[in-house]
């Protein structure tokens, strides 16, 4: 809710508002009386621990920064029901009453939509939303393993299982052959490693760039093949 005060036309000093709520509490930084919307922190009370979450400004216009043509907007309650076409003021009267916001969600139609709710804790549950998500989500990073033309057994069969444990976590797997020297004039020698090296995995990878000569290097690219539900192939 915006706080503010036209009895003096001094700007006054920032003040710290405190505003606990099922659990919360609101920390609102207010400053020339105005509560500003990307100067709030959530503070999570839980069993004598706190949390602490900076809610960032977003892109919504919210409470007196609703600027219209014409003065009118569609406003709709937390739930979405339409509550009608009316002025700014009045939405915004109403939403105070009700110690919410009133937040624009549609600038573009005609009149724009706002909707009056709890814009800190709108923005509150959908950090905690996109934070749950971004966890959910697998990064895929690209592993090296380097190789050379005259590789004994032993230590091709050492890069072999280190490709598998990098397959394995999700990761794509970049094969290299180092050539030296008089080796350059027989890249028929790296080809069949990369070869013999792929047809070792060949139940769990596909070829996603096969083998090519780059400067001194030939390269080879490895993905682990996409797993269904109950993981099978």
């Amino acid at each position: 809710m915006v706080i503010y005060s036209r009895q003096t036309k001094q700007r006054p000093p920032l003040l710290t508002l405190l505003i606990r709520s099922a659990g919360l509490i609101q920390i609102v930084f207010v400053e020339g009386g105005v509560c500003r919307p990307h100067f709030v922190l959530y503070m999570k009370v839980n069993n004598m621990k706190q949390e602490v979450f900076f809610i960032s400004k977003e892109t919504e216009r919210i409470n007196e920064e609703i600027r219209v043509r014409g003065g009118e907007i569609r406003v709709t309650d937390a739930e979405g029901q339409s509550l009608g076409v009316m002025q700014v003021k009045d939405a915004l009267n109403m939403a105070m009453e009700q110690h919410l916001d009133l937040v624009e969600i549609a600038p573009k139609a005609k009149p724009p939509v706002c909707r009056i709710m709890d814009y800190g804790k709108y923005r509150y549950e959908k950090q905690k939303r996109e934070k749950e998500a971004r966890k959910k989500q697998k990064v895929i990073s690209i592993k090296e393993v380097k190789l050379r033309p005259n590789i004994e057994q032993h230590d091709f069969d050492v890069k072999l299982k280190n490709a598998t444990r990098f397959l394995a976590d999700g990761d794509k797997v970049k094969v290299t052959i180092m050539f030296r020297g008089r080796e350059m004039s027989h890249p028929e020698l790296g080809k069949d490693i990369l070869s013999k090296f792929a047809d070792a995995l060949k139940d769990s990878v596909t070829v996603e760039r096969d083998a090519k000569l780059e400067g001194r290097n030939m390269i080879m690219i490895l993905a682990p093949k996409a797993q269904t539900k109950g993981g099978k192939q």
